[in-house]
């Protein structure tokens, strides 16, 4: 049993009756339509959320258009969707954090917590994770969604809808720095400057690097990341990165050649963290130049205990936090909003969709 529901338009009275929501339905690759789904009944420890914003993220536009990920298959029909903020309006009976109202973003992993990953605290890496959108699991691009209060996480007013969704790309930014152990003062390359990439900027300075270098092809992505803080940009593959100079790097492209160029740019007794997914399994490394610089190299999946932080720093931060958010859609477009998030020519940088938007 479950405590009772504040109702409002776009809600209802009461929850686990049956009731249907709509939800964005990919259906084959490149094919995502509006559908619709029962609202879920609640455990004791969840909440319910009524979605009002779900960043489109990487991982969410290589299932679209590739049907996987790796040996991840998509199962059709299937939800997307794991960037998001909404407002609680169900609580189950032993939630004790949180109320009716309160607006929120989640943490979109569920461990089991009893594995030996979870008990040693890498909760990240566990084999039965449920983490929205990864198949066969449902994301949230739907009206509404429930979630164990333990990964979720209050948002000030002062935080928009749409900012908030950018805690859980931020969070990865935090865990690649938490994993090279950052200290003040380090001068830091940023390759990739989508919005892990960006919002590695932003946990860069919060860091306080003392100098921040970032690459991409793209100029539009280069000026957003000198409003975030970088203080140098270089546009790839026309302009050179230095040489034996940076003490890290961050690499979030997943490019073969940002891999390379990233290691020469590394001083010796350098840290190189790779965040990026490479588009083959097969990556060359040059073994030879890192044994004979002692690079460490490190490599990050997803975060552990970041949210917090996440939100304090989107906060600081949230005057600049516009140039990153390019377009919103409400559900009803969102065959439009993917293709936008997916086409490299848009100029897109983070789409955001609005499940609870009238059209």
């Amino acid at each position: 049993m479950t405590k009772t529901v504040i109702g409002s338009e776009s809600t209802v009275n009461e929850v686990g009756c049956n009731q249907q929501m709509q939800v964005a339905n990919l259906i084959e690759q490149s094919k995502v339509v509006v559908g619709y789904d029962t609202i879920p009944r609640l455990l004791p420890n969840e909440v319910l959320i009524k979605v009002e914003a779900v960043g489109i993220c990487g991982s969410d536009i290589h299932y679209y258009k590739h049907g996987h990920i790796g040996k991840r298959q998509v199962k059709y029909p299937h939800i997307q969707g794991h960037e998001c903020s909404g407002v609680i309006v169900q609580v189950g009976e032993k939630v004790t954090k949180f109320s009716i109202g309160d607006r929120v973003t989640v943490e979109p992993g569920i461990p089991c917590k009893t594995c030996e990953n979870c008990r040693s605290g890498k909760y990240n890496l566990c084999e039965k994770v449920i983490f929205l959108s990864t198949p066969p699991h449902k994301g949230t691009l739907r009206q509404f969604i429930n979630h164990p209060e333990d990964f979720v996480f209050s948002i000030p007013d002062s935080l928009s809808f749409e900012e908030a969704t950018l805690a859980e790309p931020l969070s990865v930014a935090i865990h690649a720095l938490n994993r090279a152990n950052i200290q003040p003062g380090k001068k830091v390359l940023i390759t990739g400057m989508g919005p892990v990439g960006l919002m590695t900027v932003c946990a860069a300075n919060y860091f306080n690097a003392d100098e921040i270098t970032v690459t991409d092809m793209l100029l539009n992505k280069l000026e957003v990341a000198k409003k975030l803080g970088a203080t140098e940009t270089v546009q790839v593959p026309s302009e050179v990165i230095k040489d034996n100079y940076y003490d890290l790097v961050i690499e979030t492209s997943g490019s073969k050649h940002a891999i390379q160029s990233g290691i020469l740019s590394l001083k010796k007794g350098g840290k190189f963290v790779s965040i990026g997914f490479p588009p083959t399994s097969e990556t060359p490394l040059d073994l030879t130049l890192m044994l004979q610089k002692e690079v460490d190299l490190l490599t990050v999946y997803r975060y552990v205990n970041t949210f917090p932080l996440s939100i304090k720093v989107l906060t600081q931060m949230k005057d600049v936090l516009g140039e990153v958010i390019t377009s919103t859609y409400p559900l009803g477009e969102i065959s439009k909003a993917m293709k936008t998030a997916s086409d490299l020519s848009s100029g897109s940088i983070k789409v955001i969709v609005y499940p609870n938007a009238d059209e």
